[in-house]
């Protein structure tokens, strides 16, 4: 169990870490001797507490287009089925769980739907599982753990200064279904970026001087504070940034934007793997192997994130992170092989594609990040990896849809799910594009609905508190997409 205490010097006035939960000594997935079993309507109603996003002057909406509904409404195709099932979901019967998560979805905003969890309902005795699990430990140290401080800042208001770049007009997707998110803290945002900025360029001279702007532009610090709301201190929250940016480097100078080819991709991404998974050899190969890691920016991004991650993660912690990296590349080399062969796979395959390459990592790290540890055995249950899966493919689907314009815009073609849709099902850019919209709600909604039943399912406290680190990451990845008016411009379909 990793030392949850501070990694680094913490930002003043910040809270300490608490002290990491136990692990079970056995395979314990359901703890029987719980009195209450949190429900879904109410551990899905704590994820996700009413935040109000203005709207741009004239956003479009959805129902201009298609005469559909908001965003939390059923999906297309859904009139012959109950209203409490998911559009699109091939069920025959709703389970509790799934219905829950409905009905949490069309909960209007005045609702304040976290208020069951924050005021504890009446369904749950005084000091029942459910309201211990709720409301946290207590004790010196351990404000963090509180569902109901989710949203509050660790950190003092800062004084007035100028807003975060989140430009006024930024907007969702019109049709999309996501959750607002709290603007993250503006303290935390400027700290990681300096932080970052000056990890990138003094310790692992990660781009050139004229990159600069791009790497700015990139807004990685607004990224991770919003993903990680639970993060004890910024030095937490640097583990997930410093991977974030060396995961972004590889991709775009092996594979996209700076250099990148499907051409002998599989080569550099293995040598790069072994700084995240170390080479094992004899004593007369190895120092050419550590000198290899300093060969090119990725590596010597990938060598200095992770050795940052390992010194503050379990070994468990870090073994799970590689697994998923080799995912990723995995992704990396099937979507290479399709482009050197001109081949444009089936909707089905490219959402295979899509799941392994996604954002993946990015989520499973929620525990390391928060200062605790999800133990091993719960991380491997198979419904634990259905909802970071539907996490992981929820997300990505994301980033198709917000990075559609610039991938146009960019050289040579880039697949992507609308763009697969329109070719495979000979559909027009726009009703493409609109189906993919259909797929992300659909995904959010199975991932919702998967994680509400875990949480009945096995409602120990580490696992309540990674479902709520991955749902975080989930909404906060979305509102750093919508946000990013830098690197996304919307299409003209509305």
């Amino acid at each position: 169990m990793p030392d949850s205490g501070p990694l680094g010097p913490s930002l003043p006035e910040q809270q300490p870490t608490p002290p990491p939960l136990p692990a079970p000594d056995a395979r314990t997935p359901v703890v029987p001797d719980l009195s209450v079993t949190p429900t879904a309507l109410h551990f899905l109603a704590g994820l996700h507490p009413p935040v109000t996003v203005p709207a741009p002057p004239s956003a479009p909406t959805a129902a201009a287009v298609r005469n559909a509904c908001d965003t939390a409404a059923p999906l297309p195709h859904a009139q012959d089925m109950p209203d409490a099932v998911p559009a699109g979901r091939d069920l025959q019967v709703m389970s509790a769980a799934a219905a829950a998560a409905s009905a949490v979805r069309n909960m209007p905003d005045t609702a304040k739907a976290d208020s069951a969890v924050r005021n504890m309902p009446d369904t749950a005795e005084p000091d029942s599982a459910l309201q211990r699990v709720l409301r946290g430990p207590t004790g010196p140290g351990t404000a963090s753990l509180s569902v109901a401080r989710r949203y509050k800042p660790t950190l003092p208001d800062p004084a007035p200064r100028a807003a975060p770049a989140q430009p006024a007009a930024a907007q969702a997707v019109p049709g999309l279904y996501y959750h607002p998110v709290p603007e993250p803290d503006p303290a935390r945002v400027e700290e990681v970026s300096r932080r970052i900025k000056r990890w990138a360029e003094d310790e692992v001279q990660l781009y050139p001087e004229e990159w600069e702007g791009q790497f700015d532009g990139f807004s990685v610090g607004r990224y991770m504070v919003a993903c990680h709301p639970d993060a004890p201190t910024v030095d937490h929250l640097m583990l997930a940034t410093r991977l974030m940016v060396a995961e972004n480097a590889l991709d775009d100078c092996y594979c996209e934007d700076h250099g990148g080819s499907p051409v002998g991709l599989g080569g550099r991404l293995l040598l790069a793997h072994t700084a995240l998974d170390p080479f094992h050899t004899t004593a007369e190969y190895m120092p050419a192997w550590q000198e290899s890691l300093t060969s090119d920016a990725p590596r010597r991004a990938y060598d200095s994130a992770m050795g940052y991650f390992v010194d503050a993660a379990t070994p468990s912690q870090a073994d799970r992170y590689r697994h998923d990296m080799a995912r990723l590349h995995m992704g990396y080399l099937a979507e290479a092989a399709w482009a050197q062969t001109g081949h444009v796979p089936v909707v089905w395959e490219y959402l295979a594609m899509r799941q392994f390459n996604n954002f993946r990592p990015c989520p499973t790290i929620t525990d390391t990040v928060g200062g605790y540890e999800l133990p091993a055995d719960l991380h491997a249950r198979p419904d634990m990896q259905r909802v970071i899966a539907l996490a992981g493919n929820a997300t990505t689907i994301v980033n198709d849809l917000y990075s559609y314009t610039k991938e146009l815009n960019s050289p040579g073609r880039h697949l992507n799910l609308p763009v697969v849709i329109a070719e495979r099902e000979q559909l027009s850019e726009r009703d493409a594009y609109l189906k993919a919209i259909d797929v992300h709600n659909e995904l959010q909604h199975a991932f919702e609905a998967a994680a509400a039943e875990l949480a009945e399912a096995c409602p120990l406290p580490p696992v309540l508190r990674f479902l709520k680190g991955v749902a975080a990451w989930v909404d906060g990845n979305h509102d750093w997409h919508r946000t990013n008016t830098y690197r996304y411009t919307l299409p003209d379909f509305w």
